[in-house]
């Protein structure tokens, strides 16, 4: 059994999860951190971190930290996190690629006395299930005997600089109570607000998936109630602000749910529910529902745009905002390009401007190039003008600055409330 003093830490996966992890972990411990991407290595080797979840003095201050891409400078390791993305597939069905790989990777220098745990979002059970025999596999070596496991779910909120990894109480397990000590108390290195040991590691896999789709059913049914009361000519937001003033009231809005986990854990969690015989009906329909409002949005844009007497086939639409969600540049799983794809079956013509976001990535991603300098908007021209999502420098340009980009008439349409209700011409 490894004693905490002899630690050495391997964070495989340097993403929003797994480098800001890294760095706490590296201000004061040796820590390797691990990514397949060659760039991405040498990016954060010369001292910036594109991503922004980690500035370049937070980097520079973890110097302890070495970054490697190769493999074999793992050997040295005995103490293995994995905080690979699991996103999903085309047929929204989990997809634990990049976890099988990094647990194949990780089986080839393995040895006796090592832990390797594991952060990423997967189903109740997909730690035991899916990655441990892939370790066995590649190593040979046989688990909770030769080697062992642990799942720590991340915490982590893209772009949050309030609530960071070490000021939120972490949830901890391991597959036998020692090791789940060892887990708990390694944790607690970092971690100033301390953590919570699940019993198991099933339970903490099943505490990860629900934390979100608990949060993606509410939104879902705040979603559902906008479009009944888009219906009855009723201001949504006027609607929450007024049932807000009860105590017990949760104060969620509508809008569209994604980014790397929302909008993913649900069917991660539907999926081993339909595999054991139960078809979880509140939360698919929750999901399907969220899934399903970036079409909603063009219809309303659309019948907006008739009763306006805009032409609709070959109009200009604006959409401000690309990312997940607001001051963020992540991408992933953005549901804004929904309403890109939408628009385009009606042969609308799509200009994006996300201030935020990396042209490149934005174009491997969704094969679009976003407007990245509003000096390149040009003002007069659009037909219709999505408020996508509430980054700051669109609440700092103003509506008027806004509106101006527009034609004579054309439409607004605010969906994050970034302004009063008078000053566009539909919310959501």
């Amino acid at each position: 059994m490894l004693n905490i003093n002899d630690i050495k830490i391997a964070v495989i996966g340097l993403g929003y999860v797994g480098l800001p992890l890294a760095v706490e972990f590296g201000k004061k411990y040796p820590v390797i951190g691990f990514d397949i991407n060659q760039h991405r290595i040498e990016e954060l080797k010369s001292g910036t971190d594109h991503t922004l979840e980690v500035s370049d003095e937070e980097l520079a201050s973890a110097k302890q930290l070495q970054f490697s891409s190769d493999i074999n400078e793992l050997a040295e390791c005995n103490f293995y996190i994995v905080t690979v993305p699991t996103p999903i597939d085309e047929y929204k069905q989990p997809d634990l690629t990049p976890l099988v790989k990094a647990s194949t990777a990780i089986g080839s220098v393995l040895k006796p006395g090592d832990i390797v745990v594991y952060e990423s979002t997967v189903y109740p059970g997909a730690t035991e299930e899916v990655c441990i025999p892939e370790l066995e596999r590649s190593s040979g070596l046989t688990f909770n005997k030769d080697f062992f496991a642990g799942y720590s779910p991340e915490r982590i909120n893209p772009g949050d600089k309030e609530h960071r990894v070490t000021n939120i109480l972490k949830v901890t397990a391991g597959s036998t109570p020692e090791v789940a000590d060892l887990v708990d108390d390694v944790y607690n290195l970092i971690i100033t607000v301390g953590t919570h040991k699940a019993p198991s590691i099933k339970v903490a896999e099943a505490a990860k998936v629900i934390e979100n789709t608990q949060r993606d059913v509410n939104i879902a049914l705040i979603n559902e109630l906008a479009v009944i009361f888009n219906k009855m000519g009723i201001d949504t937001e006027a609607v929450l602000t007024a049932a807000g003033t009860k105590w017990n009231f949760l104060p969620f809005r509508p809008g569209l749910v994604g980014g790397h986990c929302i909008g993913v854990d649900p069917y991660y969690l539907t999926h081993k529910a339909q595999a054991i015989g139960y078809n979880p009906e509140i939360i698919l329909a929750g999901r399907r529902l969220n899934d399903s409002m970036g079409e909603y949005v063009v219809t309303q844009l659309v019948k907006t745009m008739i009763k306006k007497r805009i032409q609709v086939e070959g109009a200009k639409v604006l959409i401000l905002g690309l990312s997940f969600k607001e001051n963020c540049p992540d991408v992933r799983n953005t549901k804004v390009i929904d309403i890109v794809h939408e628009l385009k079956e009606y042969n609308i013509d799509v200009d994006v401007y996300d201030p935020w976001v990396d042209a490149e990535e934005a174009q491997q991603e969704y094969g679009i190039s976003p407007i990245n300098d509003n000096a390149n908007l040009e003002s007069n021209s659009y037909d219709g003008i999505i408020l996508a999502v509430a980054h700051n420098q669109f609440i700092e340009m103003g509506v008027e600055q806004i509106r101006a980009l527009g034609k004579s008439n054309h439409v607004l349409y605010d969906l994050k409330y970034l302004f009063n209700s008078e000053l566009s011409d539909i919310r959501l």
